[in-house]
């Protein structure tokens, strides 16, 4: 029996999320797995893992969509880091410049399905980003030592609710809270910028919640939390983290979870109405 996709190419941004799909997608027993690598981003270990890699500057994003059409892959997978602010610094072509000056506005909802369109458009389908993920997304219940206190779950509670009010208008996938008082939301900064930004209003106590938004498109901007997050919540005093059962990627999780036990962190999945990601894409 074949093996469908025969053909993808994952295109990578920084951190190990996308060698973690690169690795799954082999595991899934995907034949080739390619690698688009951004210059100054992409992980060497998540070079090592593909089967091929073709490197492209971020402001070449057009030429590398055209590349990858040309090579008849049947599915992509959009994973990794991008410096936000790399919109208003990098120099895109001229082709990338027409589809960002044709969003009415810009957010990782707009400029990714704007990019996702034009794969398709191309002959390429883009998959969820949560594709062959497999052991990367924790269902519900508390996952340390500790369980969140009463206090923390008043304010896990609130949190929740301002998330997913936050993701209809497609601000942004974190807030931190801290007795019932809302300390930051996270906009096109970025999750850590919002966490330190909270921990300086709040002080150690403060409760980080991660969610998308009802809608959300699983092919890019799932909710990602990595071991680095975990260091910047307890430089900033925040004592736990709540996420959407089924709807967050964790990375480095044994990592993760020694470290948030040996500082007295709690990580609890909620509970939610809303569909878990996707582990395989659907064929068309």
């Amino acid at each position: 029996m074949s093996v469908w996709p025969s053909k993808m190419i994952v295109i990578t941004g920084g951190g190990a999320y996308p060698r973690l799909v690169v690795e799954g997608a082999h595991a899934a027993g995907v034949p080739q797995v390619d690698v688009l690598a951004v210059r100054g981003s992409t992980e060497r270990a998540t070079v090592r893992a593909a089967d091929n890699v073709h490197v492209i500057n971020l402001g070449g994003i057009a030429a590398g969509l055209r590349w990858v059409a040309a090579q008849g892959y049947d599915g992509a997978v959009f994973a990794g880091q991008i410096n936000p602010l790399s919109l208003f610094t990098a120099r895109f072509d001229e082709e990338t410049k027409g589809w960002l000056a044709s969003l009415p506005f810009k957010t990782a909802h707009t400029v990714y399905g704007k990019l996702a369109l034009e794969f398709e458009k191309a002959g390429v389908p883009v998959f969820p980003a949560s594709s062959f993920m497999d052991g990367h997304l924790p269902g519900e219940g508390v996952l340390t030592a500790r369980a969140p206190t009463e206090r923390e779950l008043r304010d896990i509670v609130h949190g929740a609710d301002v998330v997913r009010d936050m993701g209809r208008h497609d601000v942004g996938q974190t807030v931190l809270v801290k007795d019932g008082m809302v300390l930051a939301v996270e906009a096109f900064e970025g999750t850590n910028a919002a966490i330190r930004r909270g921990g300086h209003l709040g002080g150690k106590g403060s409760v980080l919640v991660k969610g998308a938004r009802e809608g959300h498109d699983m092919r890019f901007d799932i909710p990602v939390v990595g071991f680095k997050t975990l260091k910047m919540m307890r430089r900033a005093g925040v004592t736990a983290l709540a996420f959407q059962a089924g709807r967050l990627i964790l990375l480095d999780r044994e990592k993760v979870l020694s470290f948030a036990d040996k500082h007295g962190i709690a990580i609890v999945g909620i509970a939610t109405d809303l569909p878990s990601a996707p582990l395989r894409p659907v064929r068309p």
